[in-house]
């Protein structure tokens, strides 16, 4: 190979070594969050997102084909997607690998293209492109890539310093083109991110060498469970056995049910996810060998990992199968509809049970669920229909992502932003309804919700001409910054009086983990003073970071 081409070998040292340098930046990244709130989760979401395709691309080995790698990075990354800079890092994987898995080297005119259609599948998955952000540093790297392709670049070395060094530029302007960047200090953590992962591959392709630690990445958790305590005769099924299915035929919504089907007739603790072109499997059985057999028909194997769970006296398994253990399908017939919602917090879980909701996905800020997450969330709702509340913007993308994941199902995201407009949501649901006239209804109806809440800062600041020091109690609206302060009930209480209008009818406060029951009573009896012709509804969220969510409808 010409040290002006890139083989199969060094593209996957180039990648794991950007997914090292990411993991490596992920906290001075998550700092870069725009509001000084304590769930900056840019730098973990993108790490968390990464690693996944790290991980499945390290137990390719280093003769993997350029084909395998991309389908191990582009698959990996997509089911590990979490939050919206998470989903949009995957997209640019997703589009890249497009164009070289069939290419034995990268030639700067293949990777120039590649980072064009990186680019492409990304905003295409973006309903409103914002500029300023992660994707137009991609586009920057990517125009500076073809520019210099074009002109004739030979050097491979000189083309990426280049594209990186302009990718960095265009970092820097991002707060010339969100003013909220520019009043806060700071760039724009998802184009922070996109660089390191460039700059790290970079590092790479110069000769120096980088080790991953999936431990200290924070995959360590979705990785095992130990049940040392459990006695050999209370495993039914002695082997956890995992694979991933490389598809070689159609795989279509009867294939997987029948699949599965077969998995639950030797075995439990099943999850099967399918993409277009790979099959995630789990199952706990006491003859792996039927379950591969039965796999082999569909396609070759990779990534398989039999543990003797009775020799070994606990499980390995990833959460996935974790949370999914003991969640065979239902026998009975499937219901029309069905509601997941994304919640943190007891008291939050208990209200949307109370409304009806099928399953609750523990999540929200600093914790944001990936695709696979969703995806197997809606497998454990027996229905027709399911409609998704992700409850958080940075939720919506993975939500949607989940969403043409599947196949079996009819799912329908509802663009909730706030817990508030959740409830909002299901409040509004009319079962008479079809699921179209519902989702129209739903997504009418959580517009007319006002939702603020109040946390704390972890940093000093000026935001939305406000001045703000590190350990002032603030008041988020959906818009921005409502109320600074020295008191919770005091930043509360202008918070609301900024969100009630002569209109307002009812005001809904949901009190937070740290927040003690009597005051968040006597708070509520001073909102019923200073808002006599407003219902005011007071309960226990249990939610952490923010001390109180408040709706006004």
């Amino acid at each position: 190979m010409s040290l002006q081409q890139i083989d199969a070998k060094m593209l996957s040292k180039m990648f794991l070594a950007g997914a090292k340098n990411l993991e490596n930046k992920k906290e001075w990244i998550n700092e870069l969050n725009v509001f000084p709130v304590p769930d900056g989760d840019t730098g973990t979401n993108m790490t968390m997102t990464i690693m996944s395709a790290a991980k499945e691309l390290s137990a390719l080995g280093e003769d993997a084909n350029m084909e395998a790698i991309c389908k191990a990075v582009s698959s990996g990354s997509l089911r590990g997607a979490r939050g919206n800079s998470g989903v949009i890092l995957s997209q640019l994987f997703r589009g890249f690998t497009k164009r070289i898995k069939e290419e034995k080297f990268l030639t700067i005119p293949v990777i120039a293209e590649a980072f064009d259609k990186a680019v492409e599948t990304a905003y295409k998955a973006v309903m409103k492109p914002k500029e300023g952000t992660i994707l137009t540093v991609a586009r920057g790297a990517a125009d500076k890539a073809m520019e210099l392709s074009e002109d004739g670049c030979e050097d491979m070395e000189t083309f990426l310093s280049t594209v990186i060094e302009h990718g960095r530029y265009v970092l820097s302007q991002t707060p010339e083109m969100l003013p909220v960047l520019k009043q806060a200090g700071v760039v724009d953590s998802g184009g922070q991110g996109l660089v390191e992962v460039l700059a790290g591959a970079f590092d790479a392709y110069m000769g120096r060498e980088v080790s991953l630690d999936f431990k200290a990445a924070g995959m360590g958790a979705q990785e095992a469970a130990s049940v040392s305590g459990q006695e050999e005769a209370d495993i039914k099924f002695g082997y956890c056995t995992e694979f991933i299915i490389m598809l070689d035929k159609a795989f279509n919504s009867k294939a997987e049910m029948d699949f599965k089907s077969y998995l639950e007739s030797i075995g439990d603790s099943i999850v099967c996810v399918a993409d277009e072109d790979v099959v995630k499997v789990h199952v706990h059985t006491n003859d792996p060998g039927l379950a591969i057999q039965r796999a082999l028909t569909y396609g070759a194997l990779s990534n398989m990992k039999i543990d003797n769970m009775r020799l070994e006296h606990r499980e390995k398994l990833f959460k996935m199968a974790e949370k999914a253990a003991g969640s065979e399908q239902k026998k009975e017939p499937p219901k029309d509809f069905g509601f997941i919602a994304v919640s943190a917090g007891y008291g939050m879980g208990e209200i949307f049970r109370s409304l009806g909701v099928d399953h609750i996905i523990e999540g929200g800020q600093t914790m944001n669920p990936s695709t696979a997450d969703i995806l197997e969330a809606v497998d454990k709702v027996n229905a027709r229909t399911v409609f998704i509340l992700p409850n958080n913007k940075n939720i919506i993308l993975a939500a949607n992502q989940a969403a043409e994941l599947t196949t079996e199902k009819d799912l329908f995201v509802i663009p909730t932003k706030t817990i508030p407009q959740g409830i909002t949501a299901v409040i509004n649901f009319v079962p008479e309804m079809s699921a179209d006239e519902n989702e129209e209804n739903m997504i009418q109806e959580i517009a007319k919700v006002k939702t603020g809440q109040i946390t704390y800062a972890v940093r000093d600041t000026v935001i939305d001409d406000k001045e703000i020091k590190k350990g002032d109690y603030m008041g988020i609206g959906d818009a921005g910054i409502l109320s600074v302060g020295s008191t919770v009930n005091g930043v509360a209480k202008e918070t609301l009086e900024r969100m009630v209008t002569d209109e307002s009818e009812l005001i809904s406060i949901y009190y937070g983990s740290e927040v003690q029951k009597g005051d968040a009573e006597a708070f509520k009896a001073q909102v019923e003073k200073s808002c006599p012709d407003c219902d005011v509804e007071l309960q226990y969220g249990g939610q952490p970071i923010y001390y109180y969510v408040m709706s006004v409808e």
